[in-house]
């Protein structure tokens, strides 16, 4: 869209928020960039110049604007939307795996030449994937500065800087800041926080409902490992460098994020994880546009605009319990998924008064459940044996739901796996792959809203009329979820 340049300068003179995340304007007088609805007054067209990303500015010598901190708006809905090489590096850049392992690694991951991708990234964001992960340090570092006590050095290793030097140039170049200024600045309009307890506002795009988001996490909720407490969804988290919790609770324009970690380096990791969860980086009014064209869905996007779908922190994990749930009841399936947990899961020990008090386990890994003697899981011998071939698809990196992965090879080898029906794969493709045109027309639930709402009621020929809908089908799977009066598209009591 940054090409476009009449349809941006519409869109900074608008103040449309919906456009931020989209591109980022840079002004040529003052040296500063900013996202489309920031609230100063607009520079002159003359002086405006768009840029694809933040680190595309910064890179060209823009610093952020200090008013409507552009580092930290909403990302490109793009990049969960397209499957293509560059969505599925900026999912992976987002995860952290270059400060991980470098633009090898990424490259590794992607299956292509570290020069590729380079070349590719260059060319649709105008930064490489080194200066695309030094922007997100550098906003990593804003989050630690202005929400703990940490020293400086910590802050700067943990963020993934190799040096405190680099930190504190970096920090000043892209805010005008020094570090010790950024966290005299938010000191003064913020609390007391909890020992060993980050705060944080995941921001959105408008509208969002929460309905179906939280209530579908809250009713699935697996004990010990998730749960609805104090008007916030907690749950732990499993991160490359440890473990960690998070509480997350819906408020005007933004989602109240709390985060405990035993390691800091995850950190931009597990805020990309939360996001992805609620796909906060969604465009709705995008989505809904293509939706309410269709009379018999505008009626249920009218009643409450703004859907998400509730997708997941761990593919793997969502696979397993995917296949436990199928064909039983939401009931059951937390059943089963708890007495899993209990016998195989990892020990947590989440800190006193912060996200996920309540919460003692992670899910069991892919490697622990690859290990055990298949006599050792209690439940049906049809299911015990998808489960086990699906652990071992996942231990071997044979299925790969990473937020990385290649969703057309992923569905491939769940639809080549015995036991996996359509139902099941979809619903995988949905919330673990993060596939926006996931549509399981053999759910119960889908099925009986259609005919409800007056669409056609078999799968074959639900399917033919959701083409209309593409390639937003899971979007419209919420929305068609939300006939029905169930817990999992109800706000949590």
């Amino acid at each position: 869209m940054h090409t476009d340049f009449d349809r941006c300068v519409r869109a900074v003179h608008s103040k449309d928020a919906r456009f931020d995340g989209w591109f980022f304007t840079a002004v040529l007088t003052t040296r500063v960039y900013c996202r489309p609805s920031c609230p100063v007054v607009p520079p002159k067209e003359r002086n405006m110049t768009f840029y694809p990303s933040a680190a595309a500015a910064q890179q060209a010598g823009f610093r952020a604007c200090k008013r409507c901190r552009p580092d930290a708006a909403p990302g490109s809905p793009q990049w969960n939307e397209r499957a293509d090489l560059v969505a599925r590096a900026m999912r992976l850049i987002a995860d952290g795996t270059v400060d991980r392992e470098g633009v090898g690694g990424l490259a590794g991951r992607l299956g292509y030449s570290t020069r590729q991708i380079e070349r590719r990234l260059l060319a649709e964001l105008g930064a490489g994937p080194l200066a695309l992960a030094r922007a997100q340090r550098a906003q990593t570092a804003r989050v630690l500065i202005e929400t703990s006590d940490l020293p400086m050095a910590d802050v700067a290793f943990a963020a993934g800087f190799s040096a405190l030097r680099t930190f504190n140039e970096t920090v000043r170049e892209v805010f005008a800041l020094t570090p010790t200024d950024l966290r005299a600045r938010a000191a003064r309009g913020r609390g007391p926080a909890t020992p060993g307890t980050l705060g944080l506002r995941l921001p959105f795009r408008a509208p969002l409902c929460p309905d179906n988001l939280f209530g579908m996490l809250a009713a699935t909720a697996v004990p010990g490992v998730e749960e609805w407490r104090d008007g916030a969804y907690h749950r732990t988290l499993r991160l490359p460098h440890g473990q960690g919790t998070v509480a997350l609770a819906p408020r005007p324009g933004h989602i109240d994020c709390r985060l405990a970690l035993t390691d800091l380096r995850d950190l931009a990791g597990a805020i990309s994880r939360c996001r992805g969860l609620l796909d906060l980086d969604a465009d709705p009014e995008a989505v809904d546009e293509r939706l309410r064209a269709d009379p018999a869905l505008a009626p249920l996007v009218d009643a409450a605009p703004g859907r998400r779908v509730p997708r997941t922190v761990d593919g793997e994990e969502f696979a397993i319990r995917a296949v436990l749930g199928q064909q039983v009841s939401t009931a059951a399936a937390r059943t089963l998924a708890a007495r899993l947990v209990a016998a195989h899961g990892e020990p947590v020990t989440p800190p006193e008064g912060g996200p996920g008090a309540g919460l003692t386990h992670l899910f069991p890994s892919t490697e622990a459940l690859a290990a055990l003697d298949p006599a050792a899981l209690a439940m049906p011998a049809g299911r015990r044996a998808t489960l086990v071939r699906t652990v071992q698809e996942l231990a071997r990196g044979e299925l790969a739901l990473g937020v990385g992965s290649d969703r057309s090879r992923a569905r491939a080898r769940l639809a080549a796996l015995p036991g996996i029906g359509p139902w099941t794969a979809e619903i995988i493709a949905m919330r673990a792959l993060g596939d926006p045109d996931a549509f399981p027309a053999t759910d119960l639930g889908v099925r009986r809203a259609a005919a409800r709402t007056g669409l056609p009621a078999t799968p074959a020929a639900l399917t033919r009329h959701a083409a209309a809908w593409r390639p937003w089908r899971a979007y419209a799977v919420q929305y068609l979820w939300s006939a029905d009066d169930h817990a999992t598209t109800r706000m949590p009591a």
